[in-house]
């Protein structure tokens, strides 16, 4: 396997960014998404839904097999082809795009090998801030403590993606410091009970409903200081 590091060509962005992926998602999350951070980014035939949208996606980065023949001409300078095939889209875009957080739209639909492979890369990139949006949920791996005020009831989730431990407050079923592990314990809707505080060591995502995309975004803030 090649080393990731070695002769890729870094975009850095002291702004946030957009990743949009091919998977299908809705053209409000992608609003929602390119109000939050304006940059824009396309995974290979995520670029079809940023022109969609109404927008030029500042790069197009993949193998391209996802690709239309006529994008291709009419994106021909924004294109970076990444033939190689030991990493994902989602995985090429992280390794050569630089930027404070990443709200990545169009991974977390469709086939479920392609959603399991983004989780596999957010955990391998910790502590980079990245954020996944889909029509249900939103999530991001906890590489920090983490808080936030939510209605009381809403769901949260915390998924373990490797062995690691947590250790929460304002929660139903609080957890202090138990070992989770995918094949052992979770805790899988859990829900909100007051002002919520997590922490975290090892991979662990915390999930809560897309509708709070923005407290969440919000929380994340501290993460940049």
């Amino acid at each position: 396997m090649n080393n990731p590091g070695e002769n890729i060509h870094i975009v850095s962005y002291s702004e946030p960014i957009t990743l949009v992926g091919g998977a299908d998602c809705r053209q409000r999350d992608l609003e929602t998404a390119f109000n939050l951070a304006p940059v824009v980014i396309a995974a290979d035939g995520g670029a079809e839904q940023v022109l969609a949208s109404g927008r030029l996606p500042e790069r197009v980065i993949g193998d391209l097999d996802s690709l239309k023949d006529n994008l291709h001409r009419r994106l021909g300078n924004i294109i970076e082809h990444v033939e190689e095939q030991e990493f994902t889209d989602f995985e090429k875009c992280l390794l050569r795009v630089d930027a404070s957080r990443v709200l990545a739209v169009g991974f977390m639909g469709g086939r479920i090998d392609h959603q399991l492979s983004v989780l596999n890369v957010m955990a391998k990139h910790m502590p980079r801030i990245i954020v996944t949006l889909s029509a249900d949920d939103v999530s991001v791996m906890v590489s920090q403590e983490i808080a936030f005020d939510l209605p009381a009831g809403t769901r949260l989730s915390l998924m373990p993606v490797g062995e690691c431990r947590a250790w929460t407050e304002g929660l139903r079923w609080d957890l202090d410091g138990q070992v989770m592990k995918p094949d052992g314990f979770l805790s899988a809707s859990n829900m909100v009970d007051g002002p919520v505080r997590i922490r975290a060591e090892g991979p662990v995502l915390l999930v809560l409903p897309s509708e709070h995309l923005h407290v969440l975004w919000d929380a994340l803030s501290s993460w940049e200081r």
